[in-house]
């Protein structure tokens, strides 16, 4: 019996009893709908799930200046001006597992506005790769400064929503002035809704302006350790006239002693950064892209093997073990589930197809008297077990992705279609029907033809 003959005699046995034909199908369209539904609820709760984690900094690379020790005490991290905009910019060009990278220069103090006054959790100073790099490139109002403000140190800014709402209320933010340590600036965009991150910080209660202005108009230039320590140790031998008015004697940055120079390393004056806030290409790349920062800062700033780093490096591998764990987790619930759906449809078609050998048992001794082989009788019944689970397996998935798209569009939750598991999905009615149709066919061409003809 040839494949075409064995699927149309299948069709027409199977068409003489058609609704027990639509109840043996019914267990694989439940469990194959199920398995559709909860994998595409569940691929779009995983992706939302990353696409938070993202956000909150998954893929998030943090550098920092060494610490320094001076006069016997040992600084933290930031004690010595090592980071350039020159190796920001670097980063971005020279590291290929980077998607971007901004500088961050931090300053702390009130902000006012009129008669209210507030003082936001964060003030930074970035270029407009910072949005970038944070994945918040959309805005409530207005829009972003622009790469002319920061390399012209323009007094514009955006503002978080905390911000807007303790200063303005129900006004609009854009285009009116504000006043951060006593330095006017232009709101220039209000950005949308960040919400907390994972240690509870709001993230809209933000400043965000041009690093030029913050560091050169708000927060000072920023000088290095050494020549701070000397200055106020020099300073301290003078009345008060002369630190207001210097006489020329005095020279307004004291040259080291030969002590200071041979234990302490002099850094020249530049434009230095707080930080390096940069972002991988992906949560797997972040340490490739660790490896390339490292090696080219160690190369910029000339440090020697043996020399330990003038930079630390961070990321957040937590959030990205929570990231995995999370959809590990997902996946294997999923699994579980699919396997005992599948398991309820597949013994369905083996009961069913049992019964249809007994029922039959008196055709199969007739087709066997005249001529068919065990080969044929098994084919037959083989095929109908799998065209019953194909034809489950299709309906199901029809109504799996239906239900999917129903769930999200009520319940507003995160859905994402699957072409993979849709092709898995036919495969495994397939495999299923090869699988638990494969005994009663089996039995079915073990029959003695003598005795099935005997058979009522």
């Amino acid at each position: 019996m040839k494949i075409k003959m064995a699927i149309i005699t299948s069709l027409i046995s199977l068409r003489r009893n058609p609704m027990r034909a639509l109840l043996t199908t019914l267990g694989i369209v439940i469990g194959i709908a199920s398995v559709i539904t909860m994998m595409e609820i569940g691929q779009g709760s995983t992706d939302a799930i990353k696409k938070a984690i993202a956000g909150m900094g998954a893929n998030a690379i943090i550098i920092f200046p060494e610490s320094a020790m001076a006069y016997g005490v040992r600084y933290g991290a930031g004690g010595v001006k090592t980071l350039t905009p020159e190796d920001c910019k670097a980063i971005v060009k020279e590291c290929p597992s980077v998607k971007n990278a901004a500088p961050l220069v931090y300053a702390k103090g009130q902000v006012v506005y009129g008669g209210k006054n507030w003082s936001p959790s964060s003030i930074l100073g970035s270029t407009t790769d910072f949005l970038d790099v944070r994945d918040w490139n959309s805005f409530l109002e207005g829009e972003c400064f622009t790469d002319r403000d920061v390399l012209n140190a323009n007094r514009v800014c955006v503002i978080g929503k905390t911000v807007a709402k303790e200063l303005f209320e129900n006004e609009s933010p854009v285009d009116k002035e504000i006043r951060i340590l006593n330095v006017p600036f232009k709101v220039v965009g209000v950005l949308s809704s960040k919400g907390a991150n994972m240690m509870g910080m709001d993230q809209d209660d933000i400043i965000l302006a041009p690093w030029t202005t913050i560091k050169y108009r708000v927060s000072g230039s920023g000088q290095n350790l050494i020549n701070q320590t000397s200055t106020t140790s020099t300073s301290s031998n003078t009345n008060s006239t002369s630190s207001i008015y210097p006489n020329t004697t005095v020279k307004f940055y004291p040259e080291q002693s030969s002590i200071q120079t041979a234990n302490y390393m002099s850094y020249a004056r530049f434009a230095n950064i707080s930080q390096i806030f940069a972002a991988a290409k992906s949560p797997e790349e972040v340490n490739s892209a660790l490896n390339e920062i490292t090696q080219l800062l160690r190369e910029r700033h000339r440090l020697k093997d043996g020399i330990p780093d003038d930079f630390t490096i961070r990321n957040l591998n937590e959030i990205l073990n929570t990231l995995t764990a999370t959809t590990k987790l997902i996946t294997n619930l999923l699994l579980c589930i699919a396997m005992v759906s599948l398991l309820v449809g597949g013994v369905g078609i083996m009961n069913i197809m049992l019964v249809c050998v007994s029922e039959r048992t008196r055709e199969i001794g007739i087709r066997m008297a005249v001529g068919a082989r065990q080969r044929d009788i098994m084919r037959q019944f083989l095929t109908e077990s799998v065209i019953l689970c194909l034809a489950g397996g299709i309906i199901g998935i029809l109504l799996g992705h239906g239900g999917s798209m129903i769930i999200a569009k009520i319940l507003n939750w995160p859905m994402s279609a699957s072409p993979v598991a849709i092709t898995l999905a036919f495969a495994v009615s397939a495999a299923v029907g090869i699988a638990f149709g494969y005994y009663p066919a089996w039995k079915a061409s073990r029959l003695d033809p003598i005795e099935a003809l005997r058979y009522e």
